[in-house]
């Protein structure tokens, strides 16, 4: 086992280059089923659900060829048949439900069982499974799997009770091959979802309201192989923007994208974090006293649910009372156990956090409860006295690349420590 030990106290200086967003990664690498071809994926975080998902293509017959060096995914699906992919790697992560629409849509079924992922929620399916019935599927949920079976998908108009992530882009892969037209409304809005009709349009797909509450998508007969290089990863961006905060520091943040940022950069400025926008760069600069603030997770473009515990740590250290209140996940809170063993002074209230700043945190042995609690515990150590370490980091390297290696070129006394 692995951990990450901090010495808290260190000013970051310099810059940070953001990886691209895993977010987007792994739907288009799922999204690689549908073409029958090659596909070229560039700008690949070297991340271990992008690992897990590829190996979830190979146990299914795809040849997925990785190149760390390039960041560079080659995968040919032409030799993937309806099969079962190996369901000790579907478990590991939820991301694995993605590759059901590609499923259904080529090859008229599934059969996977259940997945697994972080414990913040119960995010349950009845969403995926519900665009799929409406696209024509036979749909059955039993013994720990489910499986889908449809001799055509037919267009249809389909409305989420929620504007799901996950479900819109299942449904969104599902309906590309399906006869006539599908409407999904109240779709999700988030740049991933955009990221993925992009690619699925160089395919060959007919997808247009993309990023809007109304996604438009025509079916067509069969996609290609293409190649495309996913968006930044505006959760990572937003980690680094609170880790400048947190230190009270002043970084450069590169490779961004401001309008995927509009959400975290109001509540920062707000705080009293100044922020700079420089084309494709941030000048983030905490060395300001900060202000108490409220903030309720919402899906995009409001308040990110992925960033919530990373401003919950930052609030802990800012003098006043704030409250995080959380709309998207039950179970979201569980990080805040871990930031009390610190120091933090931290109640939750049902779906309200009311955090009361601190005039300092102290250095801890913390567990990464999932893996934006991990990031979040990792920025309270840069802040705390003394030393901070942090276990169960195998969450933070589902989702950040070498983040101890980045912090650490800013200047942190931060380390991986092999157990």
């Amino acid at each position: 086992m692995s951990k990450i030990v901090i010495k808290g106290g260190s000013n970051l200086h310099g810059e940070v280059n953001i990886s691209a967003a895993k977010n987007s990664v792994l739907p288009i690498i799922a999204a690689s089923i549908l073409s029958g071809d090659k596909c070229i994926i560039d700008n690949v975080p070297m991340l271990e659900d992008v690992f897990v998902i590829s190996n979830i293509l190979k146990s299914i017959s795809a040849d997925v060829t990785i190149d760390k060096k390039l960041n560079k995914i080659i995968i040919d699906t032409s030799n993937i048949s309806y099969c079962d992919p190996c369901s000790e790697l579907v478990k590991k992560m939820r991301a694995s439900f993605l590759i059901m629409g590609p499923m259904i849509s080529r090859f008229g079924g599934f059969k996977l069982c259940l997945p697994g992922g972080c414990n913040i929620g119960t995010r349950p399916i009845d969403l995926h499974l519900k665009g799929f019935a409406a696209l024509g599927a036979k749909v059955n949920v039993e013994h720990g799997f489910v499986e889908a079976k449809a001799k055509k998908l037919i267009g249809n108009k389909i409305y989420l009770d929620f504007p799901s992530v996950g479900a819109t882009e299942n449904i969104m892969m599902a309906a590309v091959t399906a006869e006539g037209e599908t409407i999904i409304e109240n779709a999700a809005e988030e740049p991933e979802i955009k990221d993925l009709a992009d690619f699925l349009n160089s395919m060959g797909a007919n997808i247009t309201g993309a990023g809007s509450r109304a996604i438009h998508i025509k079916g067509v007969k069969n996609l290609k192989g293409s190649s495309h290089s996913p968006i930044c990863d505006r959760i990572e961006s937003g980690t680094f923007m609170v880790a400048a905060a947190i230190t009270k520091s002043k970084i450069r943040i590169n490779g961004i994208n401001e309008e995927y940022l509009k959400p975290i950069i109001a509540k920062l400025t707000e705080a009293g974090v100044y922020i700079r926008c420089e084309g494709n760069s941030l000048i983030v600069d905490g060395n300001r006293e900060l202000n108490p603030i409220d903030i309720k997770t919402m899906p995009y473009p409001g308040f990110p649910t992925d960033m919530q515990s990373q401003v919950t740590g930052l609030l802990s250290t800012v003098k006043g009372t704030s409250i995080v209140t959380e709309t998207i996940f039950e179970n979201r809170f569980m990080h805040v156990m871990e930031m009390k063993r610190m120091g933090a002074n931290i109640k939750i209230d049902g779906r309200s956090a009311v955090i009361e700043g601190v005039d300092k945190l102290t250095g801890a042995e913390v567990k990464a409860t999932d893996l934006r609690a991990g990031a979040a515990l990792i920025l309270c150590g840069l802040a705390a006295e003394g030393k901070t370490e942090v276990i169960d980091i195998y969450h933070i390297d589902r989702g950040y690349v070498d983040i101890e290696k980045k912090l650490k070129l800013l200047g942190a006394d931060i380390e991986r420590v092999n157990e």
